[in-house]
Parts: structure tokens; sequence; C-alpha cells
């Protein structure tokens, strides 16, 4: 069992940052796959944003350029910089694991973009 708690979310103007983290416990495989999907309001889950645990990094289109994922194997743990972040934006953002098949998924946390 792998336990995922996401941290970091909260209110922004349009324009303004935010940073996520997420730090993943228990039975955690070296090799691994971390990122970032999110929920807006009364649409369906989207990736965001991945990265191996050999730092490969996969972005939607919509946020390249705006929003950078990174990692810290030695604490299994993610990040999500947001930059630039627009009201399309809104969304719970959920933590996600995956390793041999088999995805595990944070509580989630809201980032409302709103001025």
């Amino acid at each position: 069992q792998v336990q995922l708690a996401e941290s970091g979310g909260g209110l922004a103007q349009p324009g303004g940052s935010l940073r996520l983290s997420c730090a993943a416990s228990g039975s955690i495989f070296r090799v691994n796959i971390m990122g970032w999907y999110r929920q807006g309001p009364g649409k369906e889950r989207e990736l965001v944003a991945t990265i191996t645990s050999g730092g490969v990094t996969n972005y939607a289109d919509s946020v390249k350029g705006r929003f950078t994922i990174s990692r810290d194997n030695a604490k299994n743990t993610v990040y999500l910089q947001m930059n630039s972040l627009k009201p399309e934006d809104t969304a719970v953002y959920l933590c996600n694991y995956h390793s041999h098949w088999t995805d595990y998924w944070g509580k989630g946390t809201l980032v409302t973009v709103s001025s």
C-alpha cells in the first residue's frame, strides 16, 4: 500500500503562483511514476504532469511553459510549481503514484484561481 499526502492548494489571483507538494509513504518501489491530475467543476479528470523516478517529465499542453513538475526521490515527494495561473486552472488537484501496474491516489487539494 502507498499513502499520498498532498499540500499547498488554496486561492490565487490570475497570474499568480502556487506550489503543490505530495509526499508518498508506505511500500514505495524505486521505479515509479508520480504525477498530478486535476478535475475541474463539471469536467472529467485530466492529466496535468507526470515525472518518472528517472526524471523524465510529461505535461499537458494546457500547462506547458507555466507549470513545472519536480521530485525529490530521497523524500518520495513530488512538487508542482504553478505559475501564471488562469481561472481555468481552478480544480481539485490529485496526486498519483504509479508502479507495477497499480495506481494510488491522494485525496486531492483544491486550487482556486479568482480575482
